[in-house]
């Protein structure tokens, strides 16, 4: 498993550091997506809340991770594909929070919708949260 975050550190160029490793194996070893606050309290004490945001800030500028709204204005962060790159997010799936334990999900199989927009108009991306209550839940 270090291999493979090192690996994709060094393939986004970026340095090796406990720090980064210690988040990014959160977001492989995760199902779901996490908050900032989840991500401290995973990591330890060890990161202070200013180099978790960073770190968190870092991959998702290199296309490791996306954010997700959600209604209480609280951004999730979820580990991307393979398809995503420095300054180009491919994640344009629906995601899905559960109004009971919370869980946010990325559904890989469900695309976000097409929005014709007027024309001069350029849109840069869809973002579709869908509330609802999880297959656990309901």
């Amino acid at each position: 498993m270090t291999t493979d975050l090192e690996d994709l550190l060094k393939r986004n160029h970026l340095s090796i550091t406990e720090s980064r490793k210690k988040i990014l194996g959160l977001f492989i070893n995760h199902t779901g997506a996490l908050a900032h606050g989840d991500i401290e309290k995973q990591a330890g004490e060890k990161f202070d809340r200013v180099t978790v945001y960073r770190t968190l800030q870092t991959f998702v500028e290199k296309g490791i991770i996306h954010t997700i709204p959600t209604s209480d204005n609280m951004v999730r962060y979820a580990l991307c594909k393979d398809n995503c790159t420095e300054g180009h997010h491919h994640d344009n799936h629906v995601h899905f929070v559960c109004k009971r334990c919370g869980k946010t999900e990325c559904l890989e199989d469900v695309m976000a919708p097409v929005v014709q927009l007027p024309k001069g108009y350029s849109p840069m991306g869809v973002e579709v949260v869908v509330n609802g209550l999880c297959k656990d839940c309901k």
